[in-house]
């Protein structure tokens, strides 16, 4: 860590000062930077950069009416780094921490309307890489994500003086990087810490395990015992699985490889941080979550963005973290689809984006609509939302709202302030910080208002009821009619009861609840109770819940509860094993008997089922529908995905809708790479040449390679007098070979300072067209993506200037090492026999890895024996190189900046002669 020797902190050892004199106004808010007293200099080009920095909220942000933004201060990086967490203390100040090792910042902010200065001290406590804090108890606790070591640390003031003087690491988390540890609350009750962490965290106590079991969907997670270590528990019954019924593929790019069940979770403790309870997972990468005014609880996950226009896509959403509730990620292309009825729906899909922090707006003084909203930031999209929340059974419906945006705004944190103002914080990854707040000053009153909802109380306290029984339960057996009240919630017509009540029921010996589930006349409880009872049944129960769903008469089941009994079958046999060959012939008669059906996603399930089953027909009845379009593109044309991706390829919608891939098709194509029966010449030839089309359409960074493995896998299927055959006729094409464009130069080395005195110029005159071609000639379009093309090494583009200006912009092209995202880094891998491998994993089959050696050749893989292994580290220079400019001059630099910061957009003012 970086030492700081100033006047002040020699003479009092406490903290480092900076003020700023701040100017608040309707029109304009001026922040006038301090410095320490032993850096003359330092404090010069800060106060200069206030003055450029000058905000006026008109034309810089975007904001609803009578709502005004105050700039409050801008961090010198060097010296307090970059700010993505922000949380008030017992007095109402404001602590703030640094991504990386520069610590935590303590706030005063002026008063609204005030002259009075806003005082940052640094705190001479020393941590590092903090992602959440949260005060209570008397202490400061701060999640820590990597840095000094991840873990849920305790800091305390023991001497009365105002500073932290204690730090007590009371728990250690197995696992860091961008999807580690993360965001703390406080519980509704005011005695337990509630903790939030990305899928690549190990759950918060060590899991006494078997040996990975290999299921009809590949590696199964290892299971939990059913006794957990002492004073560990689950809502949800911990026997966490894959439940895959067709094997998965990792992730084609090589992220999470190897990571399974649970996923991300939240986790509840006590102050001291002895017991743990698990009270919800199946998260990607959720950041932060927020509980509303009846103590209910909402988190906000990230979608993998390198799936866009796969089937397995899942956008960012807002989700109501109910007790045991279950939100189906699982690495690669396993992810659950949300009707899957042993997972919870989303209250509200927000689309790509990366997000971050999370919070309330009670306390606000705003018009009581926003004071009852919950804000969510994103990161990538430099916007804030409010989502509008609307009781709907014993859950919640959502619309959202751009509350606040810029270009750039990279937001990493919010709160609010005693003052009743919104904070936020921008940064993260190294860039520029700064602190805002939002206030209004518009004509609506801005009364506290009571922040419960009284529109379907008693849903959500009968939902609540039924999950205090998520508790495991000790002693004797429970009643009978218990068993029965919980059996008949399994056909509630509210979603969230009928999974409250089977989790409830997992939890019960299943020898008092199978008989009433198997013999009941409700087909609601029949496909819910059989979920349950495969999922913590024995192999004996196998026959009977076969029969009970055979019973059913499909044709009549509703379509919600036909997904239901169609994922019910999946897990009989996923957890029970496949049926004997006869029982299977009448499933497969049964269920090919109306395959092509009804929904999209009916059929979607169809047949992944009966290719697990060995249909002998599915594949004549499948291949025809690679022909037809489904539903997905039409849908697109009035999507918000759409839209962007449409400005993206410059307004050309035709272009654009031929570059949708059909997520439909993609899914049948994945699905029967599997199946080894019923193929017929014909059929291999239409499945093969389907590839060519999908080639063309335009999806993340993963979608080209998805299409490669998925070829791969199916040829490896095909037997080798029919492969010689595929190849003779020349239809397994892996693309058009690449060929750049070549900038006229002459080029040279551009250092940081070069690129930033170039922004003048970038007011306009600049060329679209010109620039997307330096994008290709300085080989970007290699390793990124842009409007949907270009390669899966690096992270997409598209969106850049959501979180970068051009400082920022040209520090990561002219030093790509300085910041590397854990998504993106290379890992050296050092074997037994002397050999070292650096690349990206992209390949993990349990006995061996695959990793990807050249950023620009996704195709050169070496494979290494995991026994062979001496170490893995994770490389701290980036796979990009640092002279990609070198062969520009000036106006093709130019012209790629502002194509760059432009996201794809022609009519950007950058681009106006």
């Amino acid at each position: 860590m970086k030492s700081f020797c100033y006047a002040g902190l020699l003479l009092c050892g406490a903290m480092l000062t900076i003020s700023t004199q701040h100017n608040s106004t309707a029109q304009a808010q001026k922040a006038k930077a301090g410095a320490p007293a032993a850096d003359k200099g330092n404090a010069k080009a800060n106060k200069a950069k206030a003055a450029d920095d000058a905000l006026k909220s008109a034309g810089k942000f975007n904001l609803l009416p009578g709502f005004e933004v105050e700039k409050l201060y801008t961090v010198p990086k060097d010296e307090l780094g970059s700010w993505v967490c922000i949380a008030p203390d017992d007095k109402g100040r404001l602590i703030v921490s640094d991504q990386g090792d520069k610590g935590l910042c303590r706030i005063t902010p002026p008063a609204i309307g005030s002259k009075d200065e806003i005082k940052i001290e640094r705190l001479k406590v020393k941590m590092s890489s903090v992602q959440g804090m949260l005060h209570a108890f008397g202490s400061l606790y701060c999640s820590v994500n990597g840095g000094q070591g991840s873990g849920l640390y305790r800091l305390r003031d023991t001497d009365n003086e105002d500073q932290y003087d204690e730090v007590t690491k009371i728990k250690e988390f197995r696992g860091g990087g961008e999807h580690g540890p993360h965001a703390l609350r406080l519980s509704p009750d005011g005695k337990s810490i509630y903790v939030i962490c990305g899928n690549h965290t190990e759950p918060p106590f060590e899991r006494k395990t078997n040996a990975p079991i290999q299921t009809m969907g590949g590696i199964r997670a290892e299971q939990l015992t059913a006794t957990l270590p002492e004073n560990a528990a689950s809502r949800i019954v911990p026997n966490w699985d894959e439940d895959l019924v067709l094997p998965r593929q990792w992730d084609a790019g090589g992220h999470a490889v190897g990571k399974v069940a649970p996923g991300g979770w939240i986790a509840k403790t006590d102050p001291e941080a002895k017991s743990w309870e698990i009270v919800s997972s199946g998260y990607r990468n959720p950041y932060d979550m927020a509980f509303n005014a009846d103590g209910e609880l909402f988190a906000y996950d990230a979608d993998m963005e390198w799936d866009f226009g796969s089937p397995w896509y899942r956008p960012t959403r807002v989700v109501h973290a109910v007790s045991g509730s279950e939100f189906g990620w699982r690495s690669g292309t396993g992810k659950w689809p949300t009707y899957y009825a042993d997972s919870l729906p989303p209250v509200i899909d927000i689309g790509p984006g990366s997000p971050v922090g999370v919070e309330f707006g009670y306390g606000t003084k705003f018009p009581a609509k926003y004071q009852k909203a919950l804000y969510i930031c994103d990161w990538t999209f430099g916007t804030m939302y409010a989502i509008h929340f609307e009781p709907q059974g014993s859950t919640y419906t959502a619309t959202k709202e751009e509350f606040v945006s810029r270009t750039p705004l990279p937001l990493t944190d919010c709160t609010v302030g005693k003052d009743g103002a919104l904070y936020f914080t921008i940064g993260g990854r190294g860039t520029q910080s700064e602190l805002f707040r939002v206030i209004y000053t518009g004509k609506e009153s801005t009364e506290q208002v009571n922040g419960k909802d009284t529109a379907n109380k008693s849903d959500r306290a009968k939902r609540q009821f039924i999950e205090e029984g998520h508790v495991a339960l000790a002693g004797a057996a429970p009643h009978k009619s218990k068993y029965t009240t919980l059996v008949g919630e399994l056909a509630n017509p509210d979603r969230n009861i009928r999974y409250a009540a089977r989790v409830a029921l997992e939890r019960l010996p299943t020898a008092g609840w199978q008989d009433t589930v198997c013999q009941h006349s409700d087909p609601s409880v029949i496909v819910n109770g059989v979920l349950g009872l495969a999922r913590v049944g024995s192999a004996d129960l196998k026959p009977k819940l076969l029969a009970a769903l055979e019973k059913l008469d499909y044709s009549k089941l509703s379509e919600e509860q036909k997904l239901a009994y169609l994922r019910a079958l999946q897990l009989v046999c996923i957890r029970l094993g496949l049926p004997d060959d006869a029982t299977r012939t009448a499933i497969n008669n049964k269920l090919e008997a109306v395959f092509p059906g009804g929904s999209e996603f009916e059929n979607r399930e169809l047949v992944n089922i009966l290719v697990a089953l060995k249909s002998p027909n599915i594949v004549a009845k499948t291949i025809p529908l690679l022909a037809v379009d489904s539903k997905t593109k039409s849908a697109l044309q009035s999507s918000e995905e759409f839209l962007a991706r449409n400005k993206n390829y410059g307004g050309k919608i035709a272009e654009t809708l031929a570059k949708l891939p059909d997520a439909q098709q993609m899914h049948f194509v994945f699905a029967l790479r599997n199946a080894k029966e019923g193929w017929t010449p014909e059929t291999r030839k239409t499945y093969f040449e389907w590839f060519t089309k999908a080639r063309g359409w335009s999806g993340g960074n993963s979608f080209g390679k998805f299409l490669n493995n998925i070829d791969k896998d199916a040829f490896a299927n095909v037997p080798p007098a029919e492969q010689k055959k595929l190849d003779d006729l020349g239809i397994r094409k892996s693309g058009v070979p690449l060929v750049l464009p070549k900038s006229k130069g002459p080029g040279k080395e551009y250092t940081l300072d070069d690129l930033i005195k170039l922004e003048p110029k970038l007011a306009g005159g600049r060329n679209f067209k010109n620039g997307a071609q330096m994008f290709s000639a300085a080989r970007c379009v290699i390793c990124h993506r842009f409007g949907g093309e270009g390669g899966a090494t690096g992270p997409d583009l598209t969106q850049l200037a959501g979180r970068f200006n051009l400082k920022d912009l040209s520090e990561a092209i002219v030093d790509p090492s300085k910041v590397v995202s854990d998504q993106y880094r290379a890992t050296i891998v050092e074997t037994k026999d002397g050999k070292t491998h650096v690349g990206r994993i992209v390949g993990d089959n349990g006995k061996s890895i695959k990793i990807a050696t050249d950023p620009e050749d996704g195709a050169k893989q070496v494979e290494v024996a995991k026994d062979n292994i001496e170490s893995e580290q994770p490389s701290t220079v980036s796979l990009m190189p640092k002279d990609l400019l070198k062969t520009l001059n000036q106006n093709e630099v130019l012209d790629l900046l502002a194509y760059l910061l432009s996201r794809g957009d022609p009519n950007h003012a950058m681009f106006k002669k």
